[in-house]
C-alpha cells in the first residue's frame, strides 16, 4: 500500500466542539423567558390604571346624574311644593369621594320662581356640609328675588297705606291714600329699604301728597301722629311670612326687583318648629 495515502484521525472525543443553537429553538426561549415577563409588568400596571381611572369617572357621571333627582324630589317634599317644581341642583367638587364619606361639601339649589306662604320670587341658596345619611346642615344662606308687586303683598298687613309699590333703585317708592273729612288724599312715600334684626327697617327719603312734593318735616306737622308715624323709620315684623328658621340678613333694590338676604338655620332639616311660621311680637 502506497504511503501517499495517508489516514486522518478519528476526531477525539474528549475534545470540546462548539454547539451550534437553531433560532427559535427551545433552549433560546427558555433562557429569554425570564426578562420577556418581566417586562410585560409594566404594560400590566398601566391597564389597570386605566381601567380604574375609567371606573372612577363613570362613578363620578352616575352620581352627578343621580344627584340632582334625589335632592329636587327631598326638597319638594320637605316644602311641599308642585311636583313640576323647576329647581335646578348643583354639587360641587368630586362626588365620589363626598358620597363615600357621606356629606356633601356645598349644594347649590335655585329656581326662577318659587312660591312660600304667598309670596313668589327666584331663590338662590347654598348649603353646606349637607349630611347623606341624616343629620342637620352646616349651614345655608342665599338670596329671594321678588318684583314690585310681590314687595307689595309683602308689606300688606303694615300701618302704612300701601296700594302700590315702585323700585327706583336704591329706593322703593311706596303709593297709598289716607282720608281727611271724609275724601281719599294720595300720598307717596319713598323709602331705602334694609334689614335690622332680621326686621325690615324702611328708612323715609321723600314724601308727595297730591302729587306735590313736601319736606318730610312737614308731613309730621301737617297730619299730625299720622305725619310722624309715616316720616320715621318703619321696623317692619315679616316673620310670620317665612319659616322660623330662615332669617333675613339684608335687602337691597337692583335691576328692578328686592334682592332679600337670607340665613338658614342648620337644623331646620331636623327641627320641626323652624320648619314652622315664625311669630312676630304683638
Amino acid at each position: 500500500m502506497s504511503d501517499d495515502n495517508h489516514t486522518l484521525p478519528y476526531p477525539d472525543a474528549a475534545a470540546e466542539h462548539p454547539t451550534l443553537v437553531i433560532p427559535g429553538s427551545s433552549g433560546e426561549s427558555h433562557a429569554d423567558a425570564g426578562p420577556r415577563t418581566r417586562r410585560r409588568w409594566p404594560w400590566v400596571l398601566l391597564i389597570v390604571i386605566v381601567v380604574l381611572a375609567v371606573l372612577a369617572v363613570a362613578a363620578e357621571l352616575i352620581a352627578r346624574a343621580v344627584l340632582p333627582g334625589t335632592v329636587r324630589s327631598i326638597v319638594i317634599e320637605q316644602l311641599d311644593l308642585p311636583a313640576d317644581q323647576q329647581l335646578d341642583v348643583e354639587a360641587e367638587g368630586l362626588l365620589v369621594p363626598q358620597l363615600i364619606v357621606g356629606s356633601l361639601d356645598s349644594l347649590h339649589l335655585s329656581t326662577d320662581s318659587l312660591t312660600l306662604e304667598g309670596i313668589t320670587g327666584a331663590a338662590d341658596v347654598t348649603a353646606t356640609a349637607v349630611p347623606l345619611r341624616g343629620g342637620d346642615l352646616g349651614g345655608a344662606s342665599g338670596t329671594i328675588r321678588i318684583d314690585q308687586e310681590q314687595f307689595t303683598s309683602l308689606l300688606s298687613g303694615t300701618d302704612l297705606p300701601v296700594e302700590s309699590v315702585e323700585f327706583d333703585a336704591p329706593n322703593a317708592t311706596v303709593a297709598g291714600s289716607f282720608s281727611v273729612f271724609g275724601a281719599a288724599v294720595p300720598l307717596s312715600l319713598t323709602f331705602l329699604p334694609g334689614v335690622v334684626d332680621g326686621d325690615l327697617d324702611l328708612t323715609p327719603v321723600a314724601a308727595s301728597i297730591g302729587g306735590l312734593d313736601i319736606d318730610l318735616d312737614d308731613v309730621g306737622s301737617s297730619l299730625g301722629s299720622l305725619g310722624e308715624g309715616l316720616t320715621k323709620a318703619q321696623r317692619i315684623c315679616i316673620a310670620d311670612r317665612f319659616p322660623a328658621g330662615l332669617t333675613l340678613t339684608g335687602l337691597e333694590i337692583v335691576d328692578g326687583a328686592a334682592v332679600i338676604d337670607v340665613d338658614v338655620d342648620g337644623a331646620i332639616v331636623s327641627d320641626a318648629s323652624l320648619q314652622e311660621k315664625g311669630v312676630c311680637p304683638s
